[in-house]
């Protein structure tokens, strides 16, 4: 346990941001997660629009650090050549 004053402000700010960047890893998994399970529903326009609604947040996360700027990208590719390859013959 920390002995200082400043120390357990700082395990006190920890813990809160600790909570709050897992929800937001939480929030981006889900919407990563209904990008997929849109294509597999084979809903076109759903697909599009959840794939747009998820590439802000997957951005602003790798913005802010919580993930790396190289997982954002690989993530994005992902979930684009999903949407591209299971439309591309329809």
């Amino acid at each position: 346990m920390a002995n200082t004053k400043q120390a357990r402000k700082r395990a006190r700010q920890s813990e809160r941001r600790r909570l709050h960047n897992g929800s937001q890893r939480s929030a981006m998994r889900t919407a990563a997660k209904r990008v997929s399970k849109t294509v597999a529903a084979r809903d076109k326009d759903k697909a599009a629009a959840a794939f747009h609604a998820a590439v802000p947040q997957i951005d602003r996360l790798a913005r802010k650090g919580l993930i790396h700027k190289n997982k954002a990208a690989r993530l994005k590719s992902r979930l684009n050549r999903q949407i591209k390859n299971t439309f591309a013959a329809a």
